[in-house]
């Protein structure tokens, strides 16, 4: 059924056309994806992928890197913010460590899909090898098809990553390292200021690059396996529903690998990195919220959900012809 069958539906329901406004938009976007037989019990999950970077040895983060652990650590313990909205809503969180340098010990719940012990520090080379990154995409493809659930939500853990990201946007866009850099974890003006130098000297290493070359070079373990990740709950019919920055550069990349991808992808929110913003604007991308957030952890994917299951419940409404309402009239011209 074509977007222009479904908002057909949507319009012989038993209000004025277009009322609901972008919620109506929403509506025939998932439908498309998921079928407009789907009702608001579409189930989601929430996949959290975990990674550590060499680049943060040159001090772009305000935290030291075993945070990275610590916090893997406290979310398969349902300490974490992605946990407690996620438990209000009932939508399970999976772990998964696709390269974290100092993984929490005696975890079995933590998904293993390791990588190596984080990535190489990319202002002095590439990330990882061109090897690495393939397996990152396809190890996470297959992930994404395998998943369960109708509407995959995905949020990510690495120090650092803010940094991996803004470098895989400028390589991918074009746009300057200056109008992506943010505070990441709370950085002040000065550590700002250092964190640009560094992705400045380590965006100047290499030239224009193809997707794949991209995350190689400058991409994190999470990234690569993120987008991945995109791209098989796309293929397998699942509504992916984007994060913030670091999510939405997964996002770019998985678009840039497998262009089909994009329109299974719904975008959460706008987040208060300015780096996500100007990305949102190079994608043409119309997120659902603005609520100043910056933590990532899938925290703004958790939030659409309740929307996107407000949105497909349009599908359940009475006609005209069913409730006995008369539809509006056409007045001559």
């Amino acid at each position: 059924m074509t977007k222009a069958d479904l908002q057909s539906i949507l319009d012989d329901k038993t209000k004025p056309v277009g009322s609901l406004g972008r919620l109506e938009k929403l509506a025939v976007q998932a439908a498309s994806v998921l079928g407009h037989e789907q009702t608001e019990e579409a189930a989601a999950t929430l996949t959290i992928f975990a990674g550590d970077h060499g680049i943060a040895a040159n001090g772009v983060s305000a935290f030291p890197q075993e945070v990275t652990g610590q916090m893997v650590a406290n979310f398969l313990a349902g300490g974490a913010g992605a946990n407690a909205i996620a438990n209000t809503l009932g939508i399970p969180v999976t772990v998964v460590d696709c390269g974290i340098a100092t993984p929490p010990s005696g975890r079995s719940a933590l998904v293993n899909m390791r990588l190596g012990e984080g990535t190489a520090d990319s202002a002095k080379g590439p990330a990882m090898t061109s090897d690495c990154a393939r397996r990152a995409v396809d190890q996470g493809r297959r992930y994404g098809v395998d998943l369960a659930g109708k509407i995959a939500c995905f949020g990510e853990m690495g120090i650092a990553n803010t940094s991996a990201a803004t470098l895989v946007v400028h390589k991918l866009s074009g746009l300057e390292i200056a109008k992506l850099v943010g505070r990441g974890t709370g950085l002040d003006d000065a550590a700002l200021s250092h964190k640009q130098e560094v992705l400045e000297c380590a965006a100047k290493r290499t030239g224009q690059l193809a997707p794949l070359e991209v995350l190689a070079e400058v991409g994190g373990f999470e990234i690569g396996t993120m987008a991945g990740a995109m791209i098989g709950a796309a293929e397998a019919g699942k509504l992916v529903v984007v994060d913030g920055f670091i999510a939405t550069s997964s996002a770019a990349l998985a678009r840039a690998i497998e262009p089909a991808c994009a329109k299974a992808f719904v975008y959460a929110h706008r987040s208060a990195e300015q780096g996500h913003r100007a990305l949102l604007e190079w994608l043409e991308a119309d997120p659902l919220l603005d609520f100043d957030m910056r933590l990532g952890e899938g925290t703004g994917a958790l939030l659409a959900v309740p929307m996107i299951h407000s949105a497909l419940s349009l599908f359940s409404m009475a006609s005209f012809s069913q409730a006995g309402v008369s539809g509006a009239e056409t007045v001559a011209s």
